[in-house]
């Protein structure tokens, strides 16, 4: 209620924001197209728009201070699938702007298994791990998820992988609304104490990474490598389901309306709305791996990021599984549909410039037709390549 209640004060301040921009622009009688009319309205008219923006500030404080005094005394209600699925669609979305301004509903970054987070010391695991395994296997969701949507329709891949090997399936939630790059780094930073304080030597890591999760867990390898970290010498398979290496063109379609909204003062204010989109939803443009220059500060959500192409983790065998709608290849594989989402090409790592290309074995590629994005998630296709893979050793 605390988090649900910043953001309705925050959104009316916001709406109140831009209707007050489109009042300036259209009384000023600003150009079609050029550049909006700075500062804010004047006289009675500003002091209305300011007036809103006091009342519902005070309204929010006074309900923030309310809600954490009641919040004390409260227990916790136990999560549902439900309810933890619309959290993890609200990160998605607003996920970097959650946790900048410490909104209770920031997703935090855990390993969990049967629906818990483990804590990552040696006392605590071996209380929460009944037969840990020296083979572990972690699966990464992706945008506007979390770590129960891997079970779907009955089927979960990283428990049967885990029966098929004897391993231990464990699953990482996160806040996939901020960088690629940021969640990256933490993951990596997870991944070091989970091996460190494991119950027994850990003796082989997988990583599977459906859609923004394969770019997490190839920004984690390359935070490992740079920081010498213990991890990445366990890691031996790395998968990627219906990742878009290549950037996804949803996202590129955002990107571009935006733009165009900011041609005419009379639209311009209205491109805030576009601006909404989180910088994990922004980094799929180009499937952002590495930060670069960030947002300035005072609150505002980073902005900018290095689309910096970085190689495939060397000593790591890499797979790709890409999905298609269509039922079949057909004569044209160049024009072969996407999964809805990603383009086969993309999530293939497969690009004319060899210096973006994952150039990835014949061996180590999959397409499953028939299938859309979600469909991978209990693709028995997909699992059963999977299994032949980890076999392989």
């Amino acid at each position: 209620m605390q988090g649900s209640s910043r953001l309705i004060i925050e959104a009316v301040v916001g709406v109140t924001d831009i209707v007050e921009a489109m009042h300036r622009n259209i009384a000023g009688l600003a150009p079609i197209v050029g550049r909006s009319r700075q500062g804010g309205t004047r006289g009675i008219t500003g002091l209305v728009y300011r007036s809103v923006r006091g009342i519902a500030r005070t309204v929010g404080g006074a309900l923030d201070i309310g809600l954490g005094q009641l919040a004390s005394r409260l227990a916790l209600p136990r999560a549902t699938r439900r309810g933890d699925a619309v959290l993890a669609a609200l990160n998605g979305v607003l996920g970097d702007h959650l946790a900048a301004t410490g909104n209770p509903l920031a997703t935090a970054m855990t390993l969990r298994t049967g629906g818990r987070a483990l804590p990552l010391q040696a006392d605590g695991l071996a209380r929460a791990i009944e037969r840990p395994s020296s083979r572990l296997i972690i699966l990464v969701h992706g945008l506007c998820m979390n770590d129960r949507q891997w079970q779907r329709n009955g089927h979960d891949h990283g428990a049967a992988l885990a029966g098929a090997h004897r391993a231990n399936a464990l699953y990482l939630r996160y806040n996939s609304g901020l960088h690629i790059a940021s969640n990256g780094r933490e993951f990596a930073g997870q991944l070091e104490r989970l091996v460190r304080s494991w119950p027994v030597p850990v003796r082989e890591l997988v990583i599977i990474g459906h859609s923004m999760g394969g770019l997490v867990a190839r920004s984690a390898c390359h935070c490992a490598e740079q920081e010498g970290q213990v991890w990445l010498r366990h890691l031996r398979h790395l998968i990627f389901l219906g990742t878009p290496h290549l950037g996804a063109p949803l996202e590129r379609a955002g990107h571009w309306l935006q733009r165009l909204l900011e041609v005419s003062p009379y639209t311009a204010p209205l491109a805030r709305l576009g601006s909404i989109r989180s910088a994990g939803i922004m980094d799929l443009r180009r499937g952002v791996l590495v930060e670069g220059t960030v947002g300035a500060a005072g609150g505002k959500r980073e902005r900018g990021a290095a689309a910096t192409h970085l190689p495939l983790p060397g000593r790591v065998r890499c797979h790709a599984i890409a999905a298609s709608t269509q039922a079949r290849p057909g004569a044209n594989l160049a024009r072969l549909r996407g999964d809805g989402l990603v383009p086969v090409a993309s999530a293939l790592g497969q690009h004319a410039d060899p210096a973006r290309s994952l150039a990835l074995p014949a061996g180590q590629r999959h397409i499953c037709f028939g299938v859309d994005h979600l469909g991978l998630l209990d693709s028995r296709e997909a699992c059963e390549r999977m299994r032949q893979w980890l076999a392989g050793d």
